[in-house]
């Protein structure tokens, strides 16, 4: 299947299809895009936008890209019930509009690797959710992960003379709150939508919470004319504030979030969400050599550590059904 028929699918449950090496590709590029986007966006924000606004453009141009393509070449795909709509609403403002929010307050405040390393632990509060709540089983290993990844996260964070922003940390925290939000309401009846109609619908309800919350209308638009530096070490780069900005709503929203919905109709969420993670080594890379985030050795074993329990975690489900992806 193309990612033009995939697109225009209409508006049922996603199955897998027969081709996992196209699935991988679209997940670990989704991956690298989200991962640069962190760096990207950590520089927009230090030229006035505010996180409410960075996402509000995010969420609106997503939003208006996947309305345009369905409105054209599928335009019956648009109509949902009203319960899929509140459903939506749920999933866009609580999953969607939360996650990216948080997660740009907390890389103004944190380097942005360990900002998408806490936020990853929403993989454990799946689990633990699907556990407590929805009676699922889970293996033993579970425990494990947990274990990992709270002792690596206390390396990281070291805890022990700990110089990180305790704001910065309690909004990661949160956006790993709202991605397990997102991942369960996939999983639990979301997903019966084509990729293209869960992403149009989503990214709507969440923009328009934003156009309420982000005072945009305080936006200076002739700043989007001024010249920026991209800092760190592209210092001597200087381009016009629009151009970074456009790269946050479109390869660093639009099209990452839809190559990890087509990897998920290509690969189980499992194996998406462990390919996904691999964001949180994309932005640590490109954060040290770009911002010069650079960690400690022994940092770097803690978050070696973490990621090894999110991998672990997402495989202590017996039976993962299809999700949703998504980010900041």
């Amino acid at each position: 299947m193309t990612n033009v028929e995939l697109a225009t699918a209409p508006p049922v449950a996603v199955k897998r299809r027969d081709h996992p090496a196209a699935g991988y590709l679209f997940a670990l590029t989704g991956a690298l895009l989200f991962g640069i986007n962190g760096s990207v966006t950590k520089v927009v924000m230090t030229e006035g936008l505010t996180a409410e606004q960075v996402t509000l453009f995010r969420t609106l141009v997503t939003a208006g890209i996947a309305g345009a393509w369905l409105a054209w070449r599928h335009r019956a795909a648009l109509r949902v019930t009203r319960r899929q709509v509140i459903a939506m609403a749920i999933l866009g403002v609580g999953g969607v509009a939360m996650i990216q929010w948080l997660y740009a307050e907390a890389i103004a405040l944190l380097p942005v690797g360990i900002a998408l390393l806490i936020q990853y632990t929403a993989v454990l509060l799946v689990a633990l959710a699907s556990w407590l709540f929805f009676k699922e089983r889970v293996h033993r290993r579970l425990w494990l992960a947990i274990a990992l990844v709270l002792a690596g996260l206390a390396v990281v964070a070291q805890v022990w003379d700990s110089e990180l922003n305790a704001l910065g940390v309690a909004a990661a925290a949160g956006a790993a709150v709202a991605y397990a939000l997102y991942f369960l309401m996939g999983e639990h009846g979301v997903a019966r939508q084509s990729p293209m109609v869960v992403t149009f619908w989503s990214m709507l309800f969440a923009a328009v919470f934003w156009a309420v919350f982000s005072q945009w209308w305080r936006i200076d638009v002739t700043s989007f004319a001024e010249p920026v530096s991209m800092t760190g070490a592209l210092t001597g780069l200087v381009v016009p504030l629009w151009l970074p900005v456009l790269w946050i709503v479109t390869l660093g929203a639009f099209v990452p979030f839809l190559f990890l919905f087509l990897a998920l109709a290509r690969l189980r969420a499992t194996a998406v969400g462990i390919l996904a993670s691999t964001e949180v080594l994309f932005a640590f890379a490109v954060a040290w050599v770009w911002l010069g985030e650079a960690l400690t050795f022994v940092q770097c074993v803690g978050a070696v550590v973490v990621l090894i329990g999110i991998v672990v975690a997402q495989t202590a489900r017996y039976k993962p059904r299809t999700a949703l992806a998504t980010r900041k």
